[in-house]
């Protein structure tokens, strides 16, 4: 029970994820910075979004593009970070080669959320395609363009 609940849950986090604006670091509530800067101290080059209601901050650990999403208190939400395409699940390098014979996966991310749970993420053409931990199928999502400011 608590794996579907997840997973819908992961649905609908990566559904509104599509919605994500760019906003200044000015905009992003103290709560949020100072999550972000206790957790990372070192880091300075960071890119701020608003996912409805949550805020997402990316950026480069050690030349790899990492993000997290905090909710507006600044309690973390989930961490994102990319990974090699050979190091998603192989069942879900399978998937892609049979459903997506035409297309390739472009890049990879490991998703943990803040209570340890582990998803995929898996860009083919223009969408996300999301698996669990075990590599199984859950969701794709259609990447909308960005609207330049």
């Amino acid at each position: 029970m608590k794996r579907i609940l997840f997973l819908l849950m992961s649905v609908t986090f990566f559904s509104n994820c599509a919605d994500a604006q760019k906003i200044k670091s000015t905009e992003v509530p103290a709560a949020v910075k100072s999550a972000f800067e206790k957790q990372y101290p070192d880091v300075k080059d960071v890119d701020w979004e608003k996912e409805d209601s949550n805020y997402e901050a990316e950026f480069e650990v050690s030349k790899i593009e990492t993000s997290v999403v905090y909710d507006a208190n600044g309690t973390l939400i989930e961490t994102e970070v990319e990974i090699a395409v050979s190091a998603l699940p192989q069942i879900a390098q399978d998937y892609v080669s049979k459903n997506y014979p035409k297309s390739k996966i472009s890049e990879a991310a490991k998703i943990t959320s803040a209570s340890d749970t582990v998803t995929y993420e898996a860009e083919v053409g223009e969408s996300d395609l999301i698996f669990d931990a075990n590599g199984n199928f859950v969701k794709e999502v259609k990447e909308k363009e960005d609207i330049e400011d």
